[in-house]
């Protein structure tokens, strides 16, 4: 039997309205970024140093702020929006074969970690994004990035969660509406591409 055609939950949902309301949550999620510019401005320059001292952008989430994490890398090793030289990023949560070796042979909290191990020297920055701060593969990943020497960098929402302690730099995003912390979330990310563009002059598209 062929599945049911999905439907609005309402017959008479007022679109107009929701666009008003997703707005004035992401007003409401900007505002709180406003507050911590000066934090912002930390995470952007936590993950220039470590490109500009030799390292990697090394990144992780779960979920939506999983495609956030691989957004950045693929940004970074491709082109924002200029060309530019490559720079060096790994997103932790793009190859389904680690993912699920790990999960299978040492359990799901030990997904990013695993990887962690392998991959980070003193020289590279972890960026983890999560909505709650609160995920257990984030918290080990943080911890085993410490372990090796690397930098930590949160995109982080709610209080923070135990992964505010964890990192060297981080925004917080404060709120229980984790759509409006992941769009405020991506414009910061974009930011922090942006300040490799600077550097290099704008090229025609080939």
């Amino acid at each position: 039997m062929p599945s049911p055609t999905p439907t609005p939950a309402s017959s008479d949902v007022d679109a107009t309205r929701l666009l008003t309301d997703r707005r004035e949550r992401l007003g409401k999620a900007l505002a709180a970024f406003d507050e911590r510019r000066t934090d912002a401005v930390a995470v952007i320059e936590a993950v220039g140093r470590a490109i500009a001292g030799g390292g990697k952008v090394v990144t992780c989430g779960n979920g939506g702020s999983a495609a956030e994490a691989l957004h950045l890398a693929e940004e970074l090793v491709g082109r924002y929006r200029s060309n530019r030289p490559a720079i060096p990023a790994i997103c932790l949560n793009a190859d389904p074969t680690a993912l699920t070796c790990i999960a299978n042979d040492f359990g799901f909290d030990e997904v990013f970690a695993r990887q962690c191990e392998a991959l980070l020297d003193a020289r590279d920055v972890l960026v983890v994004f999560t909505t709650s701060g609160r995920s257990a593969n984030l918290l080990r990943a943080l911890d085993m990035a410490r372990t090796r020497g690397a930098t930590t960098v949160g995109f982080l929402g709610g209080d923070g969660g135990p992964a505010l302690d964890r990192c060297d730099a981080s925004v917080v995003i404060p709120g229980p509406d984790s759509a409006a912390i992941q769009e405020v979330h991506q414009m910061l990310m974009h930011a922090v591409c942006e300040q490799f563009e600077s550097a290099a002059p704008l090229q025609p598209m080939p």
